[in-house]
């Protein structure tokens, strides 16, 4: 199947088989895409809790939206996107020794260039509280991207999830005493033969109407 394809026939699932669970390999393929997301100046500002189990999803349900609630408990697994509260000098001071570690850094000039890089885009965006949180949620959304794609690529079915209580998730997970918040969730699993969404016709609005070449 071609990315074509995989844009074609990707879909937002409605209903999910709760009998059909994915295979732990498949799980791990899409955590390495979720690992390997971009994200601006490599600033990885995001943490990801996966609930797989019966117990983890009671235990975040109350934050969902009751229409919403299916999705999860239907659902293989769920995902809850965090972000870092806020980018702090341990984050930035850990990213640099990872990429040093991995080897990305031939001379101490292009290490030094890269954090002084990195740094300049986060105070650029670090003005407000808000502003900061603002552009990490933009860096999870890329990561979500990714994951949605990847999943369809190898078979799963996915919801991507606003519909939830952000400060009640916060609150489930204890996230503020660990210096994140929760920005948005996502479920991945099988559709259920009843899923409606599954046969509507895919729509969007015409290549004419969103490209501009200039």
């Amino acid at each position: 199947m071609n990315i074509v394809d995989i844009s074609q026939k990707r879909y937002t699932t409605k209903h999910y088989d709760p009998t059909k669970k994915i295979p732990a390999d498949k799980i791990e393929q899409l955590l390495t895409v979720l690992r390997n997301s971009p994200s601006s100046v490599n600033s990885q500002p995001w943490h990801f809790y996966v609930i797989d189990s019966d117990a983890s999803k009671n235990k975040i349900l109350p934050a969902i939206l009751e229409f919403n609630q299916p999705r999860v408990t239907g659902a293989s697994h769920t995902i809850v996107f965090c972000i870092k509260t806020p980018i702090d000098e341990a984050h930035l001071v850990n990213l640099l020794n990872q990429e040093e570690k991995d080897g990305r850094y031939p001379s101490a000039d292009l290490k030094q260039a890269q954090d002084q890089g990195r740094r300049h885009f986060v105070k650029l965006n670090s003005t407000t509280i808000e502003s900061q949180q603002c552009w990490e949620s933009k860096q999870a959304y890329l990561a979500l991207g990714q994951l949605l794609f990847a999943a369809a690529a190898i078979g799963i079915d996915s919801t991507a999830i606003e519909g939830y209580d952000a400060q009640k998730m916060d609150e489930i997970l204890e996230l503020k005493s660990k210096g994140l918040k929760s920005v948005i969730v996502a479920t991945l699993g099988y559709r259920a033969e009843n899923d409606g969404n599954a046969h509507r016709p895919k729509s969007r609005l015409s290549k004419e109407q969103l490209f501009t070449f200039l």
